[in-house]
């Protein structure tokens, strides 16, 4: 349907920075538990690769655009993720794509 809102899926990758993991981890924690009481936010998932365990892959799925827009305008975006995350990761690269049905 034309002019339907799109629901929005970031994936990020996340190299977290030396001795760094625990408490990217913990903030992590933090924001799954705040950005899943957003009413744009579909889901928030964290993956650790068990064979480099620096390497974290977050899954997130907005209702749209502008739920996506509330999330990084949001206080524990700000707080968490650009002044404590950020800070600790030694490469960070976020892809978004957006959902679609059947053709």
């Amino acid at each position: 349907m034309a002019g339907a809102a799109q629901e929005i899926v970031v994936v990020a990758r996340w190299q977290v920075a030396g001795d760094a993991l625990g408490d990217v981890l913990e903030h992590v924690a933090a924001m799954r538990t705040a950005s899943l009481q957003e009413p744009g936010c579909l889901g928030y998932e964290v993956f650790q690769a068990p064979d480099a365990p620096a390497t974290l892959l977050l899954l997130e799925r907005y209702r749209d655009a502008a739920a996506l827009d509330a999330h990084r305008n949001s206080p524990h975006y700000a707080a968490l993720v650009v002044e404590r995350i950020v800070p600790r990761l030694e490469g960070r690269q976020v892809e978004l794509l957006q959902a679609h049905g059947p053709a």
